[in-house]
């Protein structure tokens, strides 16, 4: 019974259906009463304006409709769009909660900055098309009255994937799909790639697949400040701080066939705020977990995956922090202009970063030999013997690459399957998640926040629809896997 229910997709949307953000009043009641509050003093104190007793402007607000766990571009996304889509102005008030405000440990701003169509998932494919019309008209979206335009330097020179014998076939079924869902892909033989890029040896490559248009990088950076920005502009509320405990309710029922489940939820979440040992309590009506690498740890605080082995409430957010090394190095003699992301079957893979010969690159460890996330230190000895050897040996220039610096961030990585988890949770009823992307979420955030916010608001998906991206699947053991992962 639990799982046909699960299987049949999604209920009306929360926000749809109006709910308030409190169970007394609402919002602009409470607005008022501050205002009626405000009067009264100062009809009786000296002095013209009213100042408050405290300071009170770093504590996040005590009522709001939604509260977004995570400041980076998914969370950021999202909040974009609830403001977008919203049927009247000013009817959802959004608080963003960002422990990091810095952002010096966001996935977002230590990635390469890459996007392509080249998945091997429908879903996928259809998130970064819509996601580069975004990027490449960002300021038709995130453009803010009297402030300057947004460059985010795109750069569209491609990605080329390489492939082995092995590979070859799957390559080929990948670029199918792509050029079934819009994508412009095209095949190329090692002779082709000699002659279009001469700097390249092609031992032990059967085929590639090069992105003719639409993919690329830019600055991640500008897209982050671009779309705070933005729903600052559009009534976003912001604070700095760390989520530590979820208030909710519980329902116990009991399905037809004697299953017991019991459903929850969330009223108040606590933050802590930063620098500090105070917290606020905010009342909300729905939570969204964008926490990134730290998402699970957010699940976790909600009671998901505290339950018996084999249910659906013993089943946990696979997510956990994975640290990845990106490594710059200049090398005089390499690659032009006209190099594309090239990814080797070897899993190393490398692009240009601007105009002086210097490159950007790395490569995912092992299962087996996956490093210590418990900081963000740079094993550079990773790269001498697990990265270098594979570059040289594709690019022969890179034999005199010389590293100039290195670093270290985090992908939000999805154990089950490596792709994202997006929508409602079937028993914390108003927790939904945007996370677990495991390398692509940066590139796929523009579409992700967009159908968050129709699940939100409308109860299903809209435009692209993410069903087989649904927490479900992990209790139902059905795997959306994702073969194109870097």
């Amino acid at each position: 019974m639990i799982r046909r229910a699960l299987r049949l997709g999604l209920g009306p949307g929360l926000l749809g259906r109006g709910l308030g953000a409190h169970r007394e009043g609402s919002t602009l009641d409470w607005h008022g009463k501050v205002s009626e509050i405000k009067k009264k003093i100062q009809s009786v104190l000296p002095g013209g304006a009213w100042s408050p007793l405290c300071d009170t402007s770093h504590l996040p607000p005590e009522h709001s409709d939604v509260v977004i766990v995570g400041g980076g571009v998914l969370g950021l996304s999202v909040a974009y769009w609830l403001k977008r889509l919203e049927k009247r102005q000013g009817a959802i008030r959004v608080l963003v909660v960002e422990r990091d405000h810095t952002y010096s440990q966001a996935s977002t701003v230590l990635s390469v900055g890459g996007i392509r169509q080249q998945f091997s998932l429908p879903e996928n494919i259809q998130l970064s098309l819509f996601s580069v019309e975004f990027l490449r008209n960002i300021n038709e979206y995130l453009a803010v009255v009297d402030d300057p335009p947004l460059d985010l330097q795109f750069n569209p020179s491609g990605y080329l994937f390489l492939a082995s014998e092995e590979g070859a076939t799957i390559m080929e079924n990948n670029v199918k799909v792509q050029r079934q869902q819009g994508a412009k892909v095209c095949l190329m033989s090692p002779e082709q790639l000699r002659k279009k890029f001469p700097w390249m040896n092609t031992e032990g490559v059967a085929l590639a697949s090069y992105g003719l248009e639409n993919e690329g990088w830019f600055d991640p950076w500008c897209l982050l400040q671009g779309l705070r920005r933005k729903v600052q502009s559009m009534g976003v509320l912001f604070c700095h701080g760390e989520v530590t405990r979820f208030v909710s309710s519980s329902n116990h029922m009991e399905t037809a066939i004697g299953e017991k489940v019991t459903l929850k939820r969330i009223h108040e979440v606590h933050v802590k705020v930063d620098h500090s040992q105070e917290y606020q309590p905010v009342e909300c009506s729905i939570v969204v977990n964008a926490a990134g690498a730290w998402s699970g740890r957010i699940a976790e605080l909600a009671g998901i995956g505290k339950g018996p082995s084999g249910t659906l409430q013993g089943t946990k957010l696979p997510v956990e922090p994975r640290k990845r090394y990106v490594y710059l190095w200049h090398c005089p003699q390499g690659p032009g202009l006209e190099a594309p992301l090239v990814a080797d079957p070897s899993g190393a893979y490398f692009r240009r970063e601007g105009l002086g010969n210097n490159y950007l690159g790395g490569c995912s460890p092992a299962e087996e030999e996956e490093p210590d996330p418990g900081n963000l230190e740079v094993d550079h000895d990773f790269f001498q013997e697990k990265v270098w050897p594979h570059l040289a040996q594709r690019v022969p220039a890179f034999e005199t690459l010389k590293v100039r610096r290195a670093w270290a961030g985090y992908y939000d990585y999805n154990t089950f399957d490596q792709n994202g988890v997006v929508g409602p949770h079937p028993l914390v009823v108003n927790m939904y998640f945007a996370t677990g992307f495991s390398g692509h979420g940066l590139q796929q955030a523009p579409a992700v926040g967009r159908a968050v916010a129709e699940v939100m608001l409308e109860g299903h998906f809209q435009t692209i629809n993410l069903s087989p991206f649904l927490f479900s699947r992990f209790y139902l053991g059905e795997k959306a896997q994702e073969h194109c992962i870097i």
